[in-house]
């Protein structure tokens, strides 16, 4: 698929992987719509940057946990441009168990409300609009705390409910492939460790884990090193843009931390 005036909604866009992935399709043409709520402090570089980008958009400040403000977001986006190309599932709420701690009933339903549910009716909302085009491409960005859960390195940072969330993505990834075929490939990139999510830029990173906790995040990953923004852009680009084929399927960008957790010893001598 060509980016180029596509109609494109991208949720979180205020910073961080929202943020960079609105910005990426905003100078390949795309026409943008842009969620935020809260991070307030970061609204105005957010319009500033977008502004500087020249791109046709219109950013809409919505609370997602809210089916109220979701049908709003649908209906804006059906009146100003009649059909949706490309949407970019990007809310979750970041699990975080140092900071806090074990969570709470409230907490618990705060994580499925942003990190799963806001996904589910973002997509019932929009599907009528995503049918209008021609061709048109969900991508669930999810983590591999659906994989790894609260265990090992990764029980600094994901917490159950997280990984509970997350987990739960993955099967809406499959079911909406289904029902989205053949026109609306959906697809979901499974991130590992990333700058502005669970590494660098986060409070939980800065001002939270020691030294020691970091590098044992950063040691259990094959490549050695956080992932940042400009990896998750070139994922997005390449499952909207080259991967024509790909639908229901989970692309994982972790560095490789789902496989460092084994070893492969020498291969043993044999008795032949």
């Amino acid at each position: 698929m060509q980016i180029k005036g596509k109609v494109a909604l991208v949720l979180g866009a205020v910073k961080g992987i929202g943020k960079g992935i609105g910005i990426a399709l905003a100078h390949q043409g795309a026409k943008l719509v842009l969620t935020r709520h809260d991070w307030e402090d970061d609204f105005d570089s957010m319009e500033k940057d977008f502004l500087a980008s020249k791109a046709d958009h219109m950013i809409i400040t919505a609370d997602l946990r809210n089916i109220k403000d979701i049908e709003t977001l649908a209906l804006n986006i059906e009146e100003k441009y009649g059909r949706l190309d490309i949407l970019i599932n990007n809310i979750e709420r970041g699990g975080w168990p140092t900071v806090h701690g074990e969570y709470i009933e409230d907490q618990w339903d705060l994580e499925i409300e942003t990190t799963l549910k806001a996904k589910q009716w973002v997509f019932t909302c929009v599907f009528p609009l995503l049918k209008k085009a021609r061709k048109a491409v969900v991508i669930n960005i999810s983590s591999i705390a659906g994989i790894v859960g609260r265990s090992g390195p990764a029980a600094l940072v994901f917490n159950d409910g997280y990984a509970a969330a997350n987990r739960g993505i993955s099967s809406l990834t499959e079911t909406w492939a289904r029902l989205g075929a053949p026109h609306i490939r959906v697809n979901e990139i499974m991130l590992g460790v990333f700058d502005t999510r669970h590494a660098k830029g986060t409070r939980g990173w800065t001002q939270v884990l020691t030294e020691e906790e970091k590098q044992s995040l950063i040691d259990h990953t094959l490549l050695n090193r956080t992932g940042t923004v400009d990896d998750v852009v070139k994922a997005c680009l390449f499952i909207i843009k080259d991967a024509p084929y790909m639908t229901g399927s989970i692309l994982r960008l972790d560095g490789g931390y789902v496989l460092a957790g084994e070893n492969i010893p020498p291969m043993p001598g044999g008795i032949l």
